[in-house]
C-alpha cells in the first residue's frame, strides 16, 4: 500500500478554504413594546442573559427606533435561536 505524498501539513490555507462558502448575516426580527416598531436586529445588537430559571433568563437590545431599551423573557427555543446564531450571551449565576 503506498502512502500518499500529500499530508495535511503540506496543505496550503487555499485549499483549506477551498470548499467554503460565504456565509449570509443573521439577523433577528424584534419589537419594541415602547414605540411599537417592528425592525430586524443582526446578532451583534443583541445580549441573552441566561440565569437560573425561567424568571432570570432574558434578551435585551436597544429599540433603533426610540431608544428604549428593550428587555424580554426567553425561553428555551429563543435561547437555542440566539445562541445559534451567534448572540453574544452572559450566564448568571445564583446567589447563595
Amino acid at each position: 500500500m503506498s502512502e500518499s505524498s500529500t499530508s495535511g501539513a503540506d496543505m496550503t490555507v487555499a485549499a483549506a478554504f477551498a470548499g467554503m462558502r460565504s456565509v449570509t448575516p443573521v439577523t433577528f426580527k424584534a419589537a419594541c413594546p415602547q414605540c411599537r416598531g417592528c425592525f430586524e436586529l443582526a446578532a451583534s445588537a443583541l445580549r441573552l442573559a441566561i440565569g437560573a430559571s425561567s424568571r432570570t433568563t432574558f434578551y435585551s437590545f436597544t429599540c433603533p427606533e426610540c431608544g428604549s431599551p428593550v428587555r424580554k423573557p426567553a425561553g428555551e427555543r429563543i435561547v437555542e435561536l440566539l445562541t445559534g446564531g451567534g448572540v453574544s450571551t452572559l450566564r448568571l449565576h445564583p446567589t447563595v
